[in-house]
């Protein structure tokens, strides 16, 4: 089949004006649904896209209004009540994607005041628009100009330049509604989008480490895994994130749910960071199939010796993958409350579901930061996946500078957003073709009899001290 244009790595709302998200029923977001709406995005009681953008954003988490940044609100807000008081002339202007000049003279600040506003108020402040802490923004700014990949420019500086690009990513806005708070052409603000986007896709690899060789404390330090799973280093899964396409691309993309998606591969830790991501495959191409292609390629998936993953019954059972039994209740909504499990394929699935849901988690927060990411942008193909890959490369970069942020905050717990069926070194391919037979990873039968008794030693160990803890002294 053909393949699409793949990044090493990843990248994070919505679409207003997405045909191939009609019907679409979005993730939950802060115990809040998101609904995308028909397929030429209107709201339930106007035919206006202007009017929808409102009506998703604000809907979108009513009860964590004080999360919403105030001018984002402002800028929607004037875009809805300009649409309902005025002309119809007006109305159709607005509808065409232009926002007249009567509306910018209500917004207070010019870009480079309100980022200076931004900056110098509270931590949270700047969490809520550029989703980063002060000091990590600074940071990051102080890394892309050291490294020769962003410079002040005449107008604009880069602090100015990273806060357009966080604010449209982290806000799923469009280049013309960040126009009219910043000021700026439509032109100059693409360019530096691009450019900032370029800049952390070049040292997105500065962000990933692979697995170390110490077990991790999420395992180490909890009887329910340890000494079990003392060879696990993570999770992986995939995840669809929506994508936009040209009409005669579309097949390949079709998922099996009939949604436009590249399938995104991620390998993640228990703490949330990411080891590796592969983007850009068609949502045609199946779990394994992307996975086949992450093992085989130049810069492969790479399980250290002796380790393994945690992946889930989407996957086979093979060496450096480690898959619950089939035919065995697995997800957590398999497991009703006061469950007991009645041998050791029932107790070794509900563990190990425990301990893989971290890449529910780690996907959740991806898209809670960067909304933009569920949101099929109009961007070229290309520009989509190296987005999934700044975005991933970013989540990283905050995890490890301010890991407990009130976004990383809501995802470190088990209890999770449900995640809708779908989501490192570097690398962005030209489209390809590949035969299916050239996608199968050939495993000995010795190796895959070896995964498999390992599973059933793990079961075995498990179930043993279970029953042994149950039974009266």
């Amino acid at each position: 089949m053909k393949k699409a244009l793949e990044s090493f790595i990843v990248a994070p709302i919505f679409c207003v004006n997405s045909p191939q998200l009609a019907h679409y029923q979005g993730p939950k977001y802060q115990r809040t649904n998101v609904t995308f709406l028909s397929g030429s995005g209107h709201s339930p009681k106007s035919k206006n896209p202007a009017i929808l953008f409102s009506y998703t954003f604000l809907s979108f988490c009513p009860n964590h209004r004080r999360r919403l940044p105030p001018k984002l609100v402002e800028l929607y807000s004037l875009q809805v009540s300009f649409v309902m008081e005025s002309t119809d002339d007006e109305k159709d202007a607005v509808s065409g994607n232009y926002i007249p000049k009567e509306l910018t003279h209500a917004l207070a600040s010019t870009g480079a005041k309100f980022i200076d506003e931004v900056l110098s108020g509270q931590n949270e402040r700047c969490l809520e628009n550029f989703r980063m802490d002060k000091h990590v923004f600074y940071k990051l700014c102080d890394i892309l100009q050291g490294k020769g990949l962003l410079r002040h420019t005449n107008r604009i500086k880069i602090e100015e330049q990273l806060a357009m690009f966080m604010f449209i990513i982290g806000h799923n806005l469009r280049t013309r509604a960040v126009q009219e708070l910043f000021r700026y052409s439509g032109e100059t603000i693409s360019r530096h989008f691009n450019n900032v986007l370029n800049a952390i896709r070049a040292i997105s690899l500065d962000f990933f480490q692979p697995p170390g060789s110490d077990v991790p404390p999420e395992i180490s330090e909890d009887p329910r895994f340890y000494p079990y799973f003392k060879d696990c280093v993570g999770a992986v899964d995939g995840i669809h994130i929506p994508v936009m396409v040209g009409v005669d691309e579309q097949g390949p993309f079709r998922n099996k749910n009939g949604l436009l998606s590249q399938n995104v591969l991620a390998a993640c830790s228990f703490d949330l960071k990411f080891h590796y991501v592969l983007a850009g495959w068609e949502g045609s191409a199946s779990d394994l199939q992307v996975l086949n292609s992450a093992l085989t390629r130049r810069n492969k998936l790479q399980t250290p010796e002796g380790r393994y993953y945690l992946v889930d019954n989407k996957y086979a059972n093979m060496p450096g993958f480690i898959a619950p039994y089939p035919g065995v209740p697995y997800h957590s909504k398999e497991f009703p409350s006061g469950f007991h499990p009645q041998d050791a394929k029932e107790l070794f699935n509900q563990r190990h579901s425990m301990l893989r849901n971290a890449s529910d988690r780690i996907f959740g927060a991806l898209k809670a930061r960067f909304p933009i990411l569920m949101a099929a942008p109009p961007y070229p193909l290309q520009t989509q996946v190296k987005l999934v890959v700044a975005a991933c490369a970013l989540h990283n970069y905050m995890r490890r500078e301010k890991p407990d942020d009130w976004i990383f905050k809501m995802y470190e717990k088990d209890t999770i957003l449900q995640m809708e069926e779908s989501l490192p070194p570097l690398e962005v391919e030209p489209m390809m073709h590949f035969e299916a037979s050239a996608m199968d990873i050939a495993f000995g039968t010795e190796e895959l009899e070896f995964t498999s008794q390992l599973r059933d030693s793990i079961a075995t160990e498990m179930w043993d001290d279970y029953i042994h803890d149950l039974s009266p002294m």
